[in-house]
């Protein structure tokens, strides 16, 4: 049987899924406050870069991946207006239901969709853009779900790609120190549950750099990718246009 990484362990690839859905099942209360810890805000700011560079407009047909707590969908959806359509989706229920519940609260309803990138239910060239922040690094093919991604996406259409990615030199030791030591440490205290974000740590170390990513973006049908680094290339926003 095919074997994947899970963080820094080995397992079956048919696995995979279902140990990230334990993750995110037990960190998805605390999703947003945690964002906020570890990244002392700054996720709000990358994100928002995000949305800037995605230039939705009025009418556009967007759809969302890993869409975790909504943010980027709520901010995309005040774009594309009532003649546009944003649809969140997440692999993991949990997460999905606190974001819909989340927007539902600020009165936004969005059509939401608990599937896998890898197996998109949605038609061939479907949307004008497509945005993936944070989520790609947990699926088992990346190269797959990318391919689905230019699959559903319109000629001409996007794809944004927020993700940790591999910093500066110079970031290395302080990173690995903070990822190794402090992350599972506010895991432990504000979450209660050190083990997911040691996990997340492993995780980012497993994910392809920018420079492999890109290439993966272009084998999958993407012509044109720009690479954005961002916090010294602790996180890239990687855009690329569907040939």
């Amino acid at each position: 049987m095919a074997q994947t990484h899970f963080g820094y362990q080995t397992v079956d690839e048919t696995e995979k899924a279902r140990h990230v859905r334990g993750v995110f099942d037990s960190v998805a209360s605390k999703y947003d406050l945690m964002n906020d810890v570890l990244s002392m805000g700054l996720h709000r700011a990358w994100k928002a870069y995000t949305v800037a560079v995605a230039a939705v407009r009025p009418g556009m047909q967007v759809l969302d991946i890993a869409g975790g707590t909504g943010d980027l969908a709520r901010a995309f959806a005040k774009a594309a207006g009532p003649t546009g359509r944003v649809v969140l989706t997440d692999i993991n229920e949990a997460m999905l239901r606190v974001g819909r519940d989340r927007l539902l609260d600020e009165g936004l309803v969005l059509p939401t969709a608990a599937c896998d990138a890898e197996h998109l239910p949605f038609a061939n060239e479907s949307f004008d853009l497509v945005s993936v922040a944070f989520g790609l690094r947990n699926m088992t093919h990346k190269d797959r779900a990318l391919a689905e991604m230019a699959r559903v996406l319109k000629p001409g259409g996007r794809l944004l790609v927020l993700e940790f990615s591999k910093p500066a030199p110079l970031l290395q030791k302080p990173y690995d120190w903070y990822s190794f030591s402090f992350m599972p440490l506010m895991g432990k205290l504000v979450a209660k549950d050190e083990q997911s974000y040691r996990y997340l740590a492993e995780s980012i170390r497993m994910h392809p750099d920018q420079a492999t990513l890109k290439g993966l973006m272009k084998d999958a049908g993407f012509g044109h990718v720009d690479v954005h680094n961002l916090a010294g290339g602790i996180v890239a926003l990687h855009a690329g246009i569907k040939c």
